[in-house]
């Protein structure tokens, strides 16, 4: 990737941060380009060791005469209302704000930064730590196209892409892909845990259930057939895998679980939105 077309000022050098961060300088932004705001000592120094950028401690110790072209916000959600005012400085035709905090609303962004303010809200999920992420990201009326492009690559320096008009959306999107690697991660504790249950050594049981399923995750990313048909693959009638199955889709399955836990996410998301 090159250069957005300017400056980049990121806020917030944590998990995500970091990720988008180090996606940036691998896909060929220039260090001279980033300037981190991060006020916790570690995050900073470690921010500084590894990438090599200009980080401070906080707004004021920027140069007054740096005027970025994208203002990346990091930050957790909870923090956002305290984080945001000071940065309204830069809202202005020249400027475009991404945020990628969890559910907080374009809206909510510009009564904080001020009218009239070109924000892209966006969400990514942790697989962007090793460039395997999926964002999703919604801009308002104010962001041009050059902008939204500048955008767009520095969410894609991390991984795919994907963009909605529909900001309602962004609820459901952090409920299924924002929080789903934590579900994924759910799932590789509980099957190593029944591994253990039935049998099988500790150790033995996190490897099979790591590997399986990161092998299937990758195998349904590769593959032309669906899910579905994947699953019918694997599945003999009257054999093992039909017999777990039998429990797995059974009414009060994994289909309603997963349905009751997505949709407290996105109410979640909701709550947060203002």
């Amino acid at each position: 990737m090159t250069s957005p077309g300017g400056s980049v000022l990121l806020v917030g050098c944590g998990k995500m941060g970091g990720a988008l961060l180090g996606g940036w300088l691998a896909s060929g932004v220039a260090a001279d380009q980033i300037k981190a705001v991060e006020p916790v000592a570690e995050l900073a120094a470690a921010a500084r060791a590894a990438h090599g950028i200009e980080v401070v401690p906080d707004l004021a110790a920027l140069d007054p005469a740096f005027a970025p072209r994208v203002v990346v916000f990091a930050v957790k959600p909870q923090v956002m209302d305290r984080v945001i005012p000071p940065y309204g400085r830069f809202t202005g035709p020249d400027t475009v704000f991404l945020s990628i905090a969890a559910g907080k609303s374009i809206a909510a962004i510009a009564g904080r930064l001020g009218e009239p303010a070109a924000i892209v809200r966006a969400m990514p999920n942790t697989p962007a730590s090793i460039g395997r992420g999926i964002s999703v990201m919604c801009a308002n009326d104010a962001v041009t196209v050059s902008q939204r492009d500048a955008c767009r690559a520095l969410l894609a320096a991390v991984g795919a892409v994907e963009v909605i008009e529909d900001e309602a959306l962004l609820d459901a999107v952090t409920a299924v892909s924002g929080s789903g690697p934590a579900y994924v991660f759910l799932l590789i504790e509980c099957l190593a845990a029944a591994a253990v249950e039935a049998g099988l050594p500790a150790d033995l049981a996190n490897r099979l259930a790591l590997a399986t399923v990161a092998g299937s995750g990758a195998l349904a990313a590769q593959s032309p057939e669906s899910p579905e048909t994947l699953r019918r693959n694997v599945t003999s009638p009257h054999g093992t895998t039909q017999a777990a199955l039998d429990v797995l889709m059974a009414d009060d399955g994994l289909k309603p679980l997963l349905a009751r836990a997505v949709d407290a996410a996105a109410k979640r998301s909701r709550e947060l939105a203002d």
